[in-house]
């Protein structure tokens, strides 16, 4: 017995460092993963100080008004945000009006209706859209689809609509190929992989059981996406629209190529138009004098909190879904 006991020993002592070289890793880990989501809050809190700081100047200079007025004159140092606020939203808008449903169907016939062998380069030809850079899409945009739109699609639009009272003011005038349609087009194309590839791995998750049935009592393949696919998925289809939204509000490069950067609200979609980060890429290193650049900063700030309330009411309105299917 001593013999045994003698043995088991170091056995024990073993077993004791195992476990104390766990307990230790899982102390390092769970301090590294909490040290991980401190440091999120804290790059956040400094990017919001920054903001606020950096825009002072403006505010205190053009309080509210900021917001509503639309001249912006470096020259006299007037400046006011109203029309990078209505060219990002009306562009995000137009993207949204048509990448969504593009992007839906595009899932729902890769899911339902494609053939085997087709999905995958259709597959990989909706990720390499997202992988293109958005310099590329500007530059596409701004020597291949605005001349196209300019010759063909914009003059067709501005002879068909212009009976129609209330469309012929939103596509009215000339021609120009740049504007807000146009950049609200390149975005549609930019936000829709997102949509899709989202959409599409969210479809796929549906038991096929649920499927079957309803096939199974007669529903078409329309049927069977409207009250099967569709309501079983919604939580994440919202998620990828919410994603594209955000990259919609928050896209430069491609957008400053093909607006027209011109500061100036219009009733028509086909003038040019700005973004607020279309106004900041353009002109921040243009800026002279303290409340020019508090001015473009505080577009900045803009963008931050409509981000911020879009982001906000998304998971409101998930958080609602979630309740009502629970």
């Amino acid at each position: 017995m001593i013999h045994a006991a003698v043995h088991d020993e170091p056995e024990v002592h073993s077993r004791m460092a195992v476990l104390g070289r766990l307990r230790a890793s899982d102390t390092v880990f769970r301090i590294l993963t909490r040290a991980a989501a401190i440091a999120v809050l804290v790059i956040l809190g400094a990017v919001i100080l920054a903001l606020v700081e950096g825009s002072l100047p403006a505010l205190r200079a053009f309080g509210f008004g900021f917001l509503y007025h639309e001249q912006w004159n470096p020259v006299t140092e007037r400046f006011g945000a109203l029309a990078p606020i209505y060219g990002t939203i009306v562009t995000s808008l137009i993207a949204i009006l048509i990448a969504v449903p593009v992007g839906v169907m595009i899932a729902l016939f890769l899911t339902e209706l494609c053939p085997m062998w087709l999905r995958r380069p259709i597959g990989i030809a909706i990720e390499l859209l997202a992988g293109i850079p958005s310099i590329i899409y500007g530059i596409w945009g701004l020597f291949v689809f605005a001349p196209f739109l300019q010759q063909t699609v914009q003059p067709l639009l501005i002879d068909s609509l212009e009976p129609v009272p209330v469309l012929s003011t939103l596509f009215a005038g000339p021609p120009y190929g740049i504007g807000v349609l146009t950049a609200g087009l390149i975005l549609a194309i930019m936000v829709l992989p997102f949509i899709t590839s989202i959409s599409r791995d969210v479809f796929d998750t549906v038991p096929p059981v649920l499927k079957e049935a309803a096939y199974g009592v007669g529903c078409t393949t329309w049927e069977v996406f409207r009250h099967v696919v569709l309501p079983y998925t919604r939580v994440g289809v919202i998620g990828g629209i919410m994603l594209g939204l955000g990259r919609a509000l928050g896209e430069t490069m491609a957008v400053t190529f093909v607006i027209g950067n011109a500061h100036r609200i219009s009733g028509s979609i086909l003038a040019p138009g700005t973004t607020i980060s279309a106004t900041i890429a353009n002109e921040f290193t243009e800026a002279v004098g303290d409340l020019y650049t508090s001015s473009l900063i505080a577009l900045g700030l803009i963008l931050f909190v409509i981000t911020f309330l879009v982001l906000a009411a998304a998971r409101y309105l998930l958080a609602r879904i979630e309740r009502k299917v629970a």
